[in-house]
């Protein structure tokens, strides 16, 4: 198991500790729900160094990215970044992930920690443009400062503007004195703020330094389980519970990240194309709890009289909502908003609705 350049300090503060993605990471500190409402409140810092980092670069760089990826990153300028997905040939989802453009021949490209060794295969199976690829995944750490105060506190450790920057975008700065570090307004909570890399010799400079700037503002850190909940109440897609190799972007509702431009060829591009003019049989869906229960991962989707749907992919009680809250995936006929559908509960079945997403909705 992996420890990322953090790990010392998550088991300084008491972190409780466990396995993911072949990781050493923190779960909890004080506990999920002060944690989750620190970010949504104040500010919360996430040790996100398990993520993986893909350099793509040379004159068929565009090539590449456009070619192994469902949306259209020639629309890209130097320093924004957009999400979009790894295809496979048979329907479903390699990976989700994130595209850095650096410049005209120069992108990023941020994948899942579980996932890492599949998409750098993928890719490299796929390069046949000849783009030159790099995994520096094992030299970049990566903390995510998330929340209504993030950019404000980190404002302290840079001269250059980042308070004003808009979502989605990123620069290269100096940083809490630190070089070329890379400063991404991106994040998995819907409560804003920022995404920090460098390198893993510089780790323990970055923490200190981003602790000391938000001491004042309430600054806390926070781990995997909020991080859960958070993008949960968000209705963001987790790889492996609520997208994975079966499910297609059609069908999870990620067809705005699948773009179907004359311009623009990608892996199975005609199969989605298809499905997404013929309509799919199932899809992905936010839902509430009407009766008392907490809907959890894998538990299944019956009808009133208990015959099979589906299952749930997430689920957990909202904490910012008070509410159970869960995904899933239905036939489409019972897709649409107010639709009724069941969770069975240990021996019960018991009622939920079909809600829009997110099921967050920002102050």
């Amino acid at each position: 198991m992996k420890n990322t350049a953090f790990t010392k300090f998550h088991e300084a503060l008491g972190a409780k500790m466990a396995p993911f993605a072949g990781y050493n990471m923190p779960i909890q500190y004080e506990g999920l729900l002060i944690e989750h409402e620190n970010v949504r409140e104040r500010l919360g810092v996430f040790d996100v160094s398990h993520m993986g980092e893909f350099w793509v670069k040379g004159p068929k760089a565009l090539d590449f990215v456009q070619w192994v990826t469902s949306n259209d990153s020639s629309k890209l300028v130097d320093g924004k970044v957009l999400y979009a997905c790894f295809p496979n040939e048979t329907g479903g989802i390699v990976d989700d992930l994130l595209v850095y453009r650096v410049n005209a021949e120069t992108y990023l490209l941020v994948v899942n920690a579980s996932n890492i060794d599949k998409d750098w295969k993928w890719c490299n199976e796929h390069n046949k443009m000849g783009a030159t690829l790099y995994n520096a995944s094992d030299e970049i750490c990566q903390l995510a400062v998330q929340g209504p105060l993030a950019l404000k506190a980190m404002q302290k450790l840079t001269d250059t503007k980042v308070t004003d920057m808009e979502y989605y975008t990123f620069k290269k700065l100096d940083f809490a004195g630190i070089k070329d570090v890379i400063f991404a307004t991106t994040g998995y909570t819907g409560s804003g703020g920022c995404e920090i890399y460098c390198a893993n010799e510089d780790a323990d400079e970055l923490w200190k330094a981003i602790f000391e700037a938000g001491e004042e503002f309430g600054i806390k850190p926070i781990g995997l389980g909020a991080r859960d909940t958070l993008r949960l109440e968000m209705g963001y897609c987790l790889y492996g519970n609520d997208i994975n190799d079966t499910t297609s972007p059609i069908e999870a509702g990620l067809g705005w990240i699948t773009k179907f431009t004359d311009t623009k060829d990608f892996i199975n591009k005609n199969a989605l194309l298809k499905q997404k003019q013929e309509g799919v049989s199932k899809k992905l869906v936010g839902f509430e709890m009407i009766d008392k229960g907490i809907a959890r991962h894998e538990y299944k989707i019956v009808d009133v009289d208990g015959n099979e749907l589906g299952e749930v992919t997430s689920g957990s009680m909202a904490p910012t909502l008070k509410k159970s809250i869960g995904m899933g995936y239905v036939p489409t006929a019972l897709s649409k908003k107010g639709s009724v559908i069941y969770i069975k509960i240990r021996d019960k079945i018991l009622k939920a609705q079909v809600v829009d997403m997110p099921f967050y909705k920002a102050k």
